[in-house]
């Protein structure tokens, strides 16, 4: 079972690792400013949701040390913070597309 959960949480974070990556090249190569914004506030979304499946696979699948607790709680905060700035951000610069 713990396997099945490491490989699923695995994908995820490849997954939105490729996101990211995409939405940053869209988002470098865009000229309009509000589709620019829309852009980067996925790109956080993605980051966001990839450091806190990177943080979920540190405390819970691994055997606990500190140092690992730490990096995972770190991961997490950071994670949270990016999905946070990131729904901000589309919200703000999605209403200036209307």
């Amino acid at each position: 079972m713990k396997d099945v959960i490491s490989y699923f949480i695995s994908t995820v974070i490849i997954l939105s690792l490729c996101f990211s990556i995409f939405y940053s090249y869209r988002q470098r190569t865009q000229t309009d400013a509000i589709k620019k914004g829309i852009l980067a506030a996925k790109m956080n979304i993605s980051m966001g949701s990839m450091l806190v499946f990177m943080a979920l696979l540190q405390i819970f699948l691994f055997e606990a040390n500190s140092a690992r607790t730490i990096l995972g709680i770190l991961f997490l905060l950071l994670g949270l913070f990016n999905l946070f700035s990131g729904f901000r951000n589309y919200i703000h610069f999605h209403s200036f597309k209307r």
